[in-house]
């Protein structure tokens, strides 16, 4: 159970999907929670500035959805009657590899499918109707502020040097006894530890050159039909000969967000016909029959994401205390895996846990929470990064066994072609319910090596 701690405020910047959930563990524990952002944030359910992946597909992993609900009782009901699309995610999402559609198989695991600003306006008004929580849009953070000397003595010894809130863009000073980064890839947490004389984390770059082009048609029943009885479908490469991906997802306000793409370069064209151009050469129909069949609502929005990066604060040996960053601001991975939102959830909710162990924003609570992150990011890191080895063009540091890890990986995927018991481990593991030791478990290891020697 959560306890507020003394008399205290904390700070959090950016209100993206990280800064709300930890706004919301925050408001539990903490007396006042600020929540600041740069960006004058819409009362409506539009992309914006600060968040240039908004025009384009998320999925919000059910592992995800779960932990979302815990601190949002009755958002996922919420989400489906403004418009959102609920579906089996063995059953609704028909998924193309290895030169085929996989057969449906239910999973028991419900995924909902909406845009991200939706998600995101849901939350932000159920964070700003919190008593203690004040929302500051257009509040641009350009430092951090130290709360003292560096290097000061504590009961028990001397302890390291402490953040007392943040500087304001415009020079105004905001004290707090914890600071929650939550500024996203972009954010300049390096900058301003740096600034303070501070060590900065160790940072891990694997470049990927993943491009994509998104649009959002109308949703009819004829163009549902070209699903072949899915509600989305995601088409991914065989790697190293194929290195193209495909998405068609259905949103509130009777839409198909529709995305075409691909690493290292391989990206469609710029403008619609380039758009169409790439849809028609993927391996299904659906693609080109969606995205050229459908009323276009939006022009053709597109993003590049060159490299997954993480930033090893785990391995401080003195963090300050009073600060901590979440979320993409620790580790933004490959989107095309949809893996970011859902581990800056379940960051935001290793926060709470931590501080319930640590009343406080001491630096024992800093390492304890950077080690409980470190933990909800390994898996996803390891298989994203494992997956973008499959390209030769892929560089930087390598997974250990990265190799034998992708060998079994495709025949588990091959397996779960033929066998409903892999393919519902194999789902389990991907929407992060089931630890990848799933996958080794006896029944499911004789399965997957019949299933791959068959093909």
């Amino acid at each position: 159970m959560s306890t507020r701690i003394g008399r205290t405020v904390a700070v959090v910047i950016g209100a993206g999907i990280a800064g709300l959930a930890a706004t919301r563990v925050l408001a539990d524990r903490y007396e006042q929670v600020v929540l600041l952002d740069r960006d004058d944030l819409p009362d409506s359910a539009t992309p914006r500035r600060g968040v240039p992946q908004g025009h384009h597909g998320h999925v919000l992993l059910v592992a995800g959805q779960r932990a979302l609900e815990e601190l949002f009782p009755g958002l996922s009901d919420e989400l489906v009657a403004a418009g959102a699309v609920p579906f089996d995610s063995g059953l609704g999402l028909r998924f193309h590899r290895f030169g085929s559609l996989w057969p449906a198989v239910p999973s028991g695991l419900r995924l909902i499918s909406l845009s991200r600003p939706l998600l995101e306006l849901a939350l932000r008004r159920r964070v700003a109707a919190l008593p203690n929580v004040t929302v500051r849009p257009g509040a641009a953070v350009s430092g951090l502020l130290p709360a003292g000397p560096d290097w000061t003595a504590g009961p028990t010894g001397p302890v390291g040097p402490r953040i007392g809130g943040v500087v304001l863009e415009r020079g105004e000073p905001l004290a707090a006894d914890l600071v929650v980064d939550c500024s996203g890839r972009g954010g300049r947490s390096d900058r301003w530890l740096a600034a303070l004389g501070l060590p900065v984390p160790e940072v891990v770059e694997v470049k990927v050159g993943v491009g994509y082009a998104t649009r959002l048609v109308r949703r009819t029943a004829s163009s549902a039909c070209e699903l072949e009885g899915g509600q989305a479908m995601l088409l991914l490469p065989t790697p190293p000969a194929e290195r193209r991906v495909g998405l068609v997802l259905p949103i509130e306000g009777d839409r198909w967000l529709v995305s075409v793409g691909g690493w290292h370069g391989d990206h469609a064209r710029d403008g619609a016909d380039g758009f169409l151009s790439f849809a028609r050469e993927l391996p299904h129909p659906a693609f080109a029959a969606v995205a050229g069949g459908c009323e276009p609502l939006t022009g053709v929005a597109t993003f590049r994401f060159p490299s997954s990066r993480r930033r090893l604060f785990e391995r401080l040996r003195r963090p300050p205390a009073g600060y901590l960053a979440l979320g993409d601001a620790v580790c933004s991975f490959n989107p095309i895996y949809g893996q970011g939102m859902t581990c800056a959830v379940l960051d935001a909710r290793a926060l709470g846990e931590t501080l319930d162990r640590h009343p406080g924003a001491s630096a024992a609570m800093v390492r304890d929470f950077y080690r409980a992150a470190a933990k909800v990011i390994s898996t996803p890191w390891r298989f994203a990064v494992g997956g973008d080895f499959a390209f030769p063009e892929t560089t930087g540091p390598r997974p250990r066994a990265v190799h034998l890890l992708n060998r079994y990986s495709r025949r588990v995927q091959l397996a779960a072609r033929v066998s409903p018991e892999v393919r519902r481990a194999f789902t389990g593991v991907q929407q992060l319910v089931l630890p990848p030791s799933a996958l080794f478990a006896p029944p499911v290891l004789a399965r997957v090596l019949r299933g791959a020697i068959a093909k």
